[in-house]
């Protein structure tokens, strides 16, 4: 620890205080990490959470969802967070009518994959390079060797895509 190698003063203090700032903020993703998993996610599995996200977003959402009753927790886990967040931002900075949330699988060389595209009409010209949320999503997502893709042109309209290994 830093603590054992700096000397009683000011300094230590300092180093002190920037431990118990860690060990806070720990203690804070780790509540967050926590309550994030919705009941419905946890209990009745991915569709079952999407359909209560798109219920209560502002904009119109049609869902269409081609999966299994239930997909290994982590990419449950991602792909919910992937729908969230993109819903998130469209009712946020799309000034879009309506979105769309798709999602299925496929098999790529011999290995299922999930796929889940979410959509909107809206003024586009979002942009994961300028430190959005879609940035943390695609970490989340290349965590499970699967990869994001945003295209969001300036006029709209933007697609999230996000593919997953499943298998």
């Amino acid at each position: 620890s830093a603590e054992l190698e700096v000397d009683d003063g000011p300094g230590l203090e300092l180093v002190r205080a920037a431990h118990r700032q860690a060990e806070d903020a720990l203690a804070d993703l780790r509540a967050t990490v926590r309550g994030i998993h919705p009941r419905v996610l946890t209990d009745h599995g991915l569709a079952a959470a999407v359909h209560e996200i798109a219920d209560r977003s502002p904009v119109p959402v049609a869902v269409d969802l081609a999966l299994p009753d239930r997909l290994p927790p982590p990419v449950e886990n991602a792909a919910y967070f992937v729908v969230s967040e993109a819903l998130t931002n469209i009712a946020r900075h799309a000034r879009a009518r309506q979105a769309a949330v798709q999602a299925w699988l496929v098999e790529t060389d011999g290995v299922p994959e999930l796929v889940l595209a979410v959509t909107d009409d809206g003024v586009g010209g979002a942009d994961p390079a300028r430190g959005s949320g879609l940035t943390g999503l695609a970490a989340r997502v290349e965590a499970l060797d699967g990869t994001l893709d945003v295209a969001s042109p300036l006029g709209g309209p933007t697609r999230v895509r996000a593919a997953c290994p499943i298998g």
